[in-house]
């Protein structure tokens, strides 16, 4: 029976595929006294020689799309697999404590992870940790009978359907065969809705229970541009709905024919449209999509589609890669933003009761040094390449500023004194998403190249409202007359210096939003490379003159929903 969901257009599109759902299974079992030894043994070598074969398999696609390095963490997973050692203690424990081969394995494995976990003095051995548990869990699944989900197996069209995704899970999806995402959670500047702008695949998020009403293969519509998804649709479902996103095509079509353009107002004002993008291989959509820019590389990504810590020459070959792909067109790095909802398993943080408030970002950096200096180094060595330019994220204070800088001024030297190539001049900023830091932007105007002010993070903070969490989501509020005026006194901030100002948050690409940012006179807009040039196509339909008029009566509005009224009328007295 055809079952409709309500969620969030986190993605333009449309897609008709078949239900995958990326769903870990129960693996909740019990207890058993067992009076079969043998068997039960033979049932644990099963479930391992299942798990090897899974795992070769896993790590043959890897090599193919993420490279033979990328891969060499299954090879590790497939040794502990066959380690006799773990092996031959958990069938001791069958043999002598007499129990079904599911606890043998939990209390075994249980004990190598609370080893290595308590290894501190080695991260390497800390690191092995994580490892353990992903196979325990591949392993238990066998024995249980239940399917783990592989995406990295994925070779057919499907469409994703998941309670959330986390960035390691779309860092293995291969964009040729997956069509669109349908999760549970998440909003439109939740991680899901972001990397599925960056790969432009259409996205209904936020529907609370996509895994609850969709079954394994279930034909499914997702309805990128209205936020709808559509379980078992009619014939005629298929038929409306695929003419919906054939229309989609053409206006995008239109919005091409604007690739090599300059980004200009009606009255001839110029700006910079960008991209933000996770990896150097995401620079063929931001030139294919006529990107003057890349206003955000998320470098941690680098760190988290990685087994373990990026070294120095590593990150130097990626920056290097995106800075000579983009041609000399400036390449904005923000420096490794961990924590909050990003975590390494090979970067154990504290427990936080509040991550989004506590260790996270510039913090790490600021307290590790031995993380900072070698992205820093590598950055600087990259410059050399392109236009390389770096920002801090997470600033609160002038003093976190000055540090962070402090540390890349004595970099830059050290690398200079053994000779090595940097460019003579890179932009040194700052991310703006601290509403302590908006209230001070004039004292760090005098210290920062420029702002990218990042409205996501700034958003939730100024609202104190997780981003993540549907139960307050009515408070992601981008046109609200107090987030307008933090924006405009970044802007005007960075401008009394001779500064520019950019916007690298979800918000720079809202259609809503571009004349309100247009009127405050922001610089650089950073967006997902598929809002590019529909936000382009805006730009030339309006006038300077005219938004900054709008924006003085949305800065003496009262809500966000009189702000997005007034902009509509605007735009329909346009047409």
């Amino acid at each position: 029976m055809t079952q409709k969901l309500s969620g969030i257009a986190a993605s333009n599109g449309v897609a008709v595929a078949p239900a995958y759902m990326l769903v870990d299974p129960d693996l909740t079992f019990d207890k058993k006294t067992i009076s079969d030894a043998d068997a039960e043994k033979a049932r644990l070598h099963s479930a391992l020689d299942a798990s090897i074969k899974e795992l070769q398999q896993i790590k043959a696609v890897a090599e193919k799309s993420l490279g033979s390095e990328e891969a060499e963490v299954f090879e590790a997973h497939i040794t502990i697999l066959q380690d006799p050692e773990m092996i031959g203690q958990i069938e001791g424990k069958i043999d002598s404590d007499k129990v079904n081969a599911e606890e043998a394995l939990k209390e075994i494995t249980d004990n190598f992870i609370a080893i290595f976990e308590g290894m501190t003095d080695n991260a390497y051995m800390q690191e092995r940790a994580a490892d353990v548990r992903d196979v325990t869990k591949r392993v238990m699944s066998h024995l249980l009978g239940k399917n783990l989900p592989n995406p990295a197996l994925i070779n057919s069209e499907v469409v994703i359907v998941a309670h959330d995704l986390t960035p390691s899970d779309t860092a293995q999806l291969n964009r040729k065969f997956v069509k669109g995402f349908i999760t549970d959670l998440g909003g439109r500047t939740s991680h899901s809705a972001i990397m599925s702008r960056t790969l432009e695949i259409p996205a209904v998020v936020g529907t609370e229970d996509a895994t609850a009403t969709i079954k394994q293969g279930d034909k499914v519509i997702v309805d990128g541009l209205d936020g709808i998804g559509i379980v078992d649709p009619s014939d005629e479902d298929v038929t409306t709905y695929t003419k919906k996103g054939d229309d989609f095509a053409k206006q995008k079509a239109e919005w091409d024919k604007l690739k090599d353009e300059a980004s200009v107002s009606k009255d001839g004002k110029n700006f910079t449209i960008a991209a933000n993008i996770g990896t150097p291989d995401d620079v063929a959509a931001v030139n294919d999509n006529g990107g003057e820019a890349v206003g955000l590389f998320r470098s941690e990504f680098l760190y988290m589609d990685s087994a373990e810590l990026p070294d120095e020459e590593k990150q130097f070959q990626a920056y290097k890669k995106a800075a000579e792909d983009m041609h000399g067109k400036q390449v904005v790095v923000r420096t490794m933003d961990i924590g909050g909802d990003k975590h390494l398993d090979y970067l154990p943080l504290p427990e936080e009761m509040n991550p989004f408030l506590g260790y996270r970002a510039i913090r790490i950096s600021l307290k590790q040094p031995d993380l900072f200096r070698p992205q820093l180094r590598a950055l600087l060595r990259a410059s050399a390449f392109g236009n390389i330019a770096i920002m801090f994220p997470m600033i609160g204070t002038v003093d976190e500023f000055k540090r962070a800088r402090a540390i890349y001024d004595e970099e830059r030297q050290n690398l200079i004194d053994d000779g090595v190539k940097v460019a003579d001049h890179i932009d040194v900023g700052m991310m703006m998403e601290v509403p302590a830091a908006v209230l001070i932007a004039d004292k760090l105007a005098k210290y920062a190249d420029f702002f990218s002010i990042g409205t996501n993070d700034l958003i939730q903070y100024t609202f104190a409202a997780d981003r993540g969490n549907e139960h307050v989501s009515y408070l992601y509020q981008p046109y609200n007359p107090s987030l307008l005026r933090l924006i405009k006194k970044v802007i005007d901030s960075a401008h009394a210096e001779g500064k520019w100002a950019g916007m690298c948050g979800e918000m720079a690409g809202d259609q809503v939003a571009v004349p309100l940012l247009m009127g405050m006179g922001l610089d650089e807009y950073s967006m997902s490379a598929t809002s590019m040039l529909q936000t382009r196509s805006l730009m030339k339909k309006l006038d300077t003159k005219s938004t900054a008029d709008l924006v003085d009566k949305a800065l003496d509005a009262e809500t966000n929903e009189d702000v997005a009224d007034m902009v509509k009328q605007f735009m329909a007295g346009l047409k």
